[in-house]
């Protein structure tokens, strides 16, 4: 029994389910999206002010009704 149950745990143990660790590698640019991609970053970049301007033209009114 114990010529089977040893080499079966020597066997078990040696057995790694998770595959290795593929390092990380910078993905090329692709050209097709690469427009869409910039577009999406420039609508950000305008968000960003129209929510400034937004809060602005928010504080002009509140000071405005205060008076």
């Amino acid at each position: 029994m114990k010529r089977i149950l040893i080499p079966l745990g020597l066997i078990l143990t040696a057995c790694d389910p998770s595959p290795p660790p593929q390092p990380e590698t910078e993905r090329p640019p692709n050209p097709v999206f690469e427009t869409q991609i910039q577009a999406i970053e420039k609508a950000r970049a305008v968000e960003g002010q129209v929510k400034e301007a937004a809060e602005a033209q928010r504080k002009q009114m509140d000071e405005a009704a205060q008076q």
